[in-house]
């Protein structure tokens, strides 16, 4: 049996990686020649023949024995995937690896057809990979495509590579190979966002925001607290898509259409193989199954509405009506009229690209509804949602990094903002309670007081004693160790709270768990 290593060699999900996420979806290289024409293959035709005049030659479909006649060009172009089920090409080939290995091992093919299929299958994957294989519309998806291909240049050997499979198995074993890649990339982008974050932190240390409920002014925060929330809500993104993956990783291949084979496969090796956890154990559920895509569009649509309220943040702290951040020229856009403009457009396209992130979990669940059991060609339409899906949210994550490594925080401006809304209210509410008052009580006494302040046009830390002890007696000298904003935050301190301390301990759980710091993260300075 090949090694699994070999068989899963070079299982990137595209052709060109994005830096430093490894991945794109942007349309492959290998689909065009040179000059953007489309190239020949090389599969045992004659190098006189053209890529047109190939496409022009309808041949019998694989499926084709029961037909008379050939369908319409207008069927055909409905009907095919080719032009975008072609991403999976790299899984295909790996699980017809696995899958002819399985067949020699069991006695259904030799040896010497196992190795032609083998060579065969490594020079189509350099032929797609260097540009030189023609996708071909008539051949309708990935799978014909390369069968068919893989016949051209061996022969006879290559028919034997369908015994005990259905397309019906096959693209789900391709699909769900796709996904745990892609799984794990998204992964390690949403890792590049949390280092991104905590390193901004770092960069800012000590400094207190305004925090906001029904964004009106609540109380003061440090920044390092505010970004770690949303640290904190990428880390729960990224175990929603590794439950996901954990429960997508058993194979469907063997399945065959929908009930199974006779044939003395061996569903255990191709799943080994292939590295999944094992086979999935009801062959109907393994052709028809789509939870593990909509589960993946669903965690996507999460990490995406937690990028879209980071972005819709940061957009409002650009403005001038907040002046908190401000982006480097980088990570900003101009107007073609205005020519004062600096637009933070990078995080307005996070806000609104989250919306096609969850129309795609809402065209695939709109999708498997009503479907009867157990395969239906409805499912050809699972794959461009997924594709776009995957490649919106690496987007939005490598985008989001790029931000937050290219802003500065105001400091100044951010510090005369902090007096205005009585973020000390709650804090000296607290106060009182320490005096013994009930909480109910002290809400309304400190309620009395900002009044007061409002009626003085002035803080709450600026009100004589005199002027507390006439609203309530509890009032005493050392109320004013609990006003004014930094005497808030330090007052702060129970698990989790925005308190100096508390926000330092998250800060080093933090640095510790993602490995960052001044020495590790370049952007630091």
């Amino acid at each position: 049996m090949e090694p699994a290593a070999s068989l899963l060699s070079s299982s990137s999900l595209f052709s060109t990686p994005i830096p430093r996420l490894k991945l794109a979806i942007s349309p492959p290289t290998f689909l065009l020649g040179k000059m953007g024409e489309p190239a020949q293959l090389h599969c045992g035709c004659s190098n006189s023949t053209s890529a047109s005049s190939i496409a022009a030659e309808k041949e019998v479909k694989l499926w084709g024995g029961r037909f008379q006649e050939s369908v319409t060009d207008a069927v055909e172009r409905f009907t095919e995937s080719i032009s975008f089920d072609k991403a999976l090409y790299k899984h295909d080939i790996m699980g017809s690896r696995a899958h002819a290995t399985m067949l020699a091992n069991q006695g259904l093919m030799t040896d010497n057809d196992r190795d032609s299929i083998l060579r065969g299958l490594d020079e189509i994957e350099r032929l797609i990979e260097n540009g030189e294989f023609v996708w071909r519309t008539d051949r309708e998806d990935v799978h014909m495509n390369i069968e068919a291909a893989l016949t051209d240049m061996i022969g006879e050997p290559a028919k034997k590579l369908h015994t005990a499979r259905s397309r019906n198995d096959q693209v789900l074993t391709d699909f769900r190979l796709w996904c745990r890649d892609a799984i794990d990339q998204t992964v390690e982008s949403i890792r590049n966002v949390q280092v991104a974050l905590v390193a901004l932190g770092l960069k800012n240390d000590g400094l207190i925001i305004p925090g906001y409920t029904h964004l009106q002014r609540a109380q003061p925060v440090l920044l390092q607290h505010y970004l770690l929330s949303y640290v904190e809500q990428l880390e729960r993104d990224i175990g929603r898509l590794l439950d996901c993956r954990d429960r997508l990783n058993f194979c469907p291949l063997g399945a065959c259409a929908l009930a199974g084979t006779g044939l003395p496969i061996d569903r255990f090796m191709t799943s080994n193989a292939l590295g999944f956890t094992a086979p999935m154990r009801n062959s109907i559920d393994a052709v028809s199954d789509r939870d593990f895509v909509m589960e993946l569009l669903a965690a996507n649509s999460i990490t995406a509405v937690h990028l879209s309220r980071l972005g819709e943040d940061w957009v409002l702290w650009a403005s001038e009506e907040f002046g908190f951040i401000t982006p480097s020229d980088s990570v900003s856009t101009g107007s073609s009229i205005m020519p004062q403009k600096k637009n933070p457009d990078p995080m307005e396209l996070v806000r609104g690209k989250s919306a096609r992130v969850v129309g795609d979990l809402m065209t695939l669940l709109t999708l498997c509804k009503g479907l009867p059991f157990a395969y239906n060609r409805d499912l050809q339409e699972d794959k461009e949602p997924v594709f776009d899906s995957v490649k919106t949210v690496i987007g939005m994550l490598e985008v989001s990094a790029e931000f937050a490594r290219n802003i500065s925080f105001n400091r100044e401006r951010i510090l005369r903002a902090l007096p205005a809304g009585h973020l000390d209210a709650t804090t000296l509410a607290d106060y009182l309670v320490k005096k013994g008052m009930p909480f109910r009580t002290s809400h309304d006494v400190v309620g009395k007081s900002v009044a007061l302040c409002v009626s003085k046009n002035c803080q709450l830390q600026d009100l004589m004693l005199e002027d507390l002890k006439g609203i309530s007696p509890a009032f005493e000298e050392d109320v004013y160790k609990f006003l004014g904003i930094e005497n808030s935050v330090d007052k702060f301190s129970s698990y989790g709270s925005t308190g100096s301390a508390c926000v330092a301990e998250q800060m080093d759980y933090w640095v510790k768990k993602l490995k960052c710091g001044k020495q590790s993260d370049p952007f630091l300075g």
